[in-house]
């Protein structure tokens, strides 16, 4: 809410398919769990109040970047930093980071709005990945920020 009302970029992503041929299909050495996807499954959930002037993002992969219009519209924004959250850590949240960084954004990682699968692969990428890549804060620090000037 506070990036909206300071007239921010925000955006949306979420996983989706009409018929989950165009999702990755590698051969895997270990298979992923069988997929139940529920009624609305890629649907945004209503808390988070999605605005007419918010981005929808739909990606079909792990990361926000690759065959979406993520970059384009960063780009013609001017926009150079990223805040991210999301589920989950070590899947899509590390890949989108991990794809701005070759971007050349500056990623600030609101590790306390993201979540893993498991508390281990959380802390392994907020442990060893996400320090190379980007600046590691809280959700109140990012808001206190946004408050005040700073040359962070």
């Amino acid at each position: 809410m506070v990036f909206r009302e300071q007239g921010s970029m925000v955006a949306l992503v979420r996983v989706s398919s009409k018929d989950l041929k165009d999702i990755p299909n590698p051969k895997l050495d270990s298979p992923a769990p069988p997929l139940n996807l529920p009624e609305g499954w890629d649907q945004i959930l209503p808390e988070m109040q999605v605005t007419e002037t918010d981005h929808i993002i739909t990606k079909k992969q792990w990361g926000a970047f690759y065959g979406t219009e993520l970059d384009l519209q960063l780009r013609r924004r001017g926009i150079n930093t990223i805040v991210l959250c999301g589920i989950a850590t070590e899947l899509g949240v590390d890949t989108t980071a991990r794809e701005a960084f070759m971007h050349g954004y500056q990623l600030i990682l609101a590790i306390d709005a993201m979540t893993g699968f498991t508390q281990t692969g959380h802390d392994y990428v907020k442990n060893f990945i996400f320090p190379r890549i980007g600046r590691i804060r809280t959700t109140q620090e990012i808001i206190s920020a946004l408050a005040e000037p700073s040359n962070e």
